[in-house]
């Protein structure tokens, strides 16, 4: 039997004994494990919707589920912050704990403008470098349950496909809008590897950290920029506070120029469960909707 849990429920049961016990820390990770693992496992999601992995603390029951854990799944390169050290001890137990995007050449990955040697953790929003996280996790779940090899690399197949049409889907989504239209400005700058795989110029207020913050001259260097390039639309995200935004959005109407904010996006999280944007490629979709739509008017 398959078992889905987030943080919403994670209070009413623990991880199913009879299946492979993974623990998770994003969506984007669990999203894989459900569809790479199947009826071969149960899985704990420790950040639901609407919750920010940057500035994320383990609670003594998420130490919990990851002690029970066969296996642990978790994004790596910083993007859990506050957690290393809760996985190095888990590691330390002998628990597996897998960083799924710590295994992708560094050479395709995008350096910190910030801090050197660390590396932009959201790799998930270039659909084809995110299949190498779907092969780390494959490798994990064969490791363990090699007796089940077949079926973990064939149910891996065929979310790699569901990547590439989705691949396909953003792409062709994204060159019906002007390239000159092809500025994403959100709050904090997540969409740097979606800028770079499908040709749009992305600005953040923050850096790819929500633990930084955006001051006064960022604010109002960006309202600038907006008015001058007549920017039709600014962005929101589900996870972060949706002030620095807004006041981008005043600022920029002091100046005389219109902005709107064209929506929410999903930028550290998925949607809720049960919805389209509950599940990876359905939340990619709607992200790149909601974009082109948004500057298209």
């Amino acid at each position: 039997m398959l078992l889905v849990f987030s943080c919403t429920d994670s209070n009413k049961t623990d991880l199913n004994a009879d299946t492979i016990r993974i623990a998770t820390t994003t969506g984007m990770i669990n999203d894989i494990v459900l569809n790479v693992g199947k009826e071969m496992v149960s899985t704990q999601s420790l950040m639901g919707p609407g919750v920010d992995p940057h500035l994320y603390k383990a609670s003594a029951k998420d130490v919990s589920t990851l002690s029970n854990a066969d296996i642990i799944f978790y994004n790596g390169l910083h993007l859990e912050g506050k957690m290393t050290e809760v996985f190095e001890n888990m590691s330390k137990r002998g628990i597996k704990t897998v960083a799924v995007a710590e295994g992708i050449d560094k050479s395709k990955l995008l350096q910190s403008p910030t801090y050197k040697g660390y590396y932009d953790p959201h790799v998930w929003f270039d659909a084809g470098l995110w299949s190498n996280a779907v092969d780390r996790v494959t490798g994990a779940l064969v490791a363990h349950d090699p007796a089940n090899k077949e079926i973990y690399l064939q149910n891996s197949a065929d979310y790699q496909a569901k990547l590439k049409t989705l691949g396909t889907f953003i792409h062709n989504k994204v060159n019906s809008l002007n390239e000159n239209k092809r500025v994403l400005i959100t709050a904090h700058d997540a969409f740097g590897y979606f800028g770079k795989a499908y040709n749009f110029e992305v600005i953040g207020l923050q850096g790819v950290s929500t633990d930084s913050e955006a001051s006064t001259a960022d604010l109002q260097n960006l309202s600038k920029l907006i008015v001058e390039r007549k920017i039709p639309a600014i962005f929101v995200e589900s996870s972060v506070s949706p002030k620095y935004i807004e006041a981008v959005k005043e600022a920029v109407n002091s100046k005389g120029f219109n902005v709107e904010v064209g929506g929410v996006l999903y930028s550290d999280a998925l949607g809720n469960y049960g919805t389209p944007e509950g599940t990876y490629v359905g939340m990619f979709e709607y992200n790149v909707n909601t974009i082109v739509d948004s500057l298209n008017k």
